[in-house]
């Protein structure tokens, strides 16, 4: 069977590559800042709003789209509260969607397949106006990065000298955490709820292990991106695997090619 004569297929690819480019923009910034958890904590409070969308009849996507951008702003006010630590923000955040999505698909009577692709992903659910909606979004985080890198990058390595240079720092950070929710949003359709965290840490985990500077970590990023999301779709049409999974142990793979290679 050619892969391309199916339509699905090329709206998966589409949108996987998309945002096989655009997560490790975000990811670098979160695994420099070692906040690489806020990824999970976002995608769990996305399943909140998703279940949501179930419950209401709203479109889940613009529930899991409202709902992760409303929780980085939280997340990110506690974080600079003083009287919460960053990572016991995110705990607060993760355990309360999670439990909220329980309970509101319990009212919604459980799970049906609809939920089990936003869960696990599903490229046989992409359609055309969701590689629109995601090519948006993607052109919008790559604008909004291009003209703030500088900024997002002193604040990333040196919160202190970067408040002292004039850099509004907490802007900064809204900024980033704001453009991660869009992210772990756009990334569902793909990846899912459960997978997202993997795809916006794991290849900028990898690519760091090579040692080179901001730059060439970004590009190796990139590809092992690329290639990650493109190879996980492909065996998982040939083998008919789980598109989200396959993808994930692929880029693990990588990474302890890697470290392996690395680190003997």
């Amino acid at each position: 069977m050619n892969i391309f004569h199916y339509i699905f297929i090329l709206h998966g690819l589409s949108a996987g590559i998309i945002i096989a480019v655009i997560a490790p923009l975000i990811g670098i910034f979160l695994v420099l800042k070692r906040y690489s958890l806020i990824a999970d904590t976002l995608a769990h409070v996305s399943l909140a709003g998703i279940a949501i969308g179930v419950l209401t009849g709203i479109s889940p996507v613009i529930t899991g789209l409202g709902a992760t951008v409303i929780a980085s702003l939280g997340v990110e006010r506690l974080s600079n509260s003083k009287h919460i630590y960053g990572e016991s923000a995110l705990a607060l955040f993760l355990s309360g969607s999670l439990a909220l999505a329980v309970v509101l698909l319990s009212l919604a009577h459980g799970f049906n397949t609809n939920l089990l692709n936003y869960l696990f992903g599903s490229i046989v659910t992409v359609t055309m106006e969701d590689v629109y909606t995601i090519l948006g979004l993607a052109i919008l985080v790559i604008i909004v990065l291009a003209l703030f890198h500088r900024e997002l990058l002193y604040v990333t390595f040196d919160e202190d000298a970067a408040q002292v240079s004039g850099i509004p720092v907490r802007r900064m950070n809204i900024l980033l955490i704001v453009l991660s929710a869009l992210v772990v949003s756009l990334a569902i359709p793909i990846v899912g709820v459960l997978l997202i965290g993997a795809l916006i840490v794991i290849p900028v985990i990898s690519a760091l292990q090579l040692r080179k500077n901001f730059l060439h970590t970004i590009i190796y990023a990139e590809i092992i991106s690329i290639s990650s999301v493109v190879a996980g779709i492909f065996a998982s049409f040939y083998f008919d695997l789980s598109a989200g999974g396959t993808i994930v142990l692929l880029m693990l793979a990588i990474f302890f090619i890697i470290y392996i290679i690395k680190h003997n």
